[in-house]
């Protein structure tokens, strides 16, 4: 399930930045179900439609990934995980990386509040921008 939801975000993100050789798009259901990382769903009428992929620290959390199913896109579900995040751990500090040419994700983290910290080159020549949000 969480693999359905990567597959189809992630090809929507491959699209976006042109990127014929996506790594997220490689990543397997064993990679996913052995990753030290913790998983957060939201459903809809039992239907698994977003993933968020958390790294989570005593201070700190790196969201991994924050996928939602493309017919679900822009109805509030990743806006409303963030919140859970905040809500659920009260870090100080929440950092977060996406394709710097994927403007829907980049507009939706600046209206959330995160501000750009640096945008870089990946090894697979993928550019990134990373943002950061402190909390109070």
């Amino acid at each position: 399930m969480i693999f359905d939801v990567f597959q189809k975000s992630y090809a929507i993100e491959a699209a976006l930045l042109n990127c014929d050789d996506f790594p997220p798009l490689k990543r397997s259901i064993h990679a996913i179900q052995h990753s030290e990382t913790s998983f957060f769903g939201y459903y809809t009428d039992q239907l698994l439609c977003a993933v968020m992929e958390l790294e989570i620290y005593s201070n700190h959390i790196h969201v991994r990934s924050l996928t939602v199913e493309p017919n679900y896109f822009r109805q509030g579900i990743g806006y409303g995980l963030l919140q859970f995040v905040i809500d659920e751990f009260r870090p100080r500090l929440i950092t977060v990386e996406t394709g710097h040419a994927n403007h829907p994700a980049v507009n939706f983290y600046l209206n959330f509040g995160f501000k750009k910290d640096k945008v870089f080159m990946t090894e697979v020549g993928i550019e990134k921008i990373s943002f950061s949000l402190e909390t109070p």
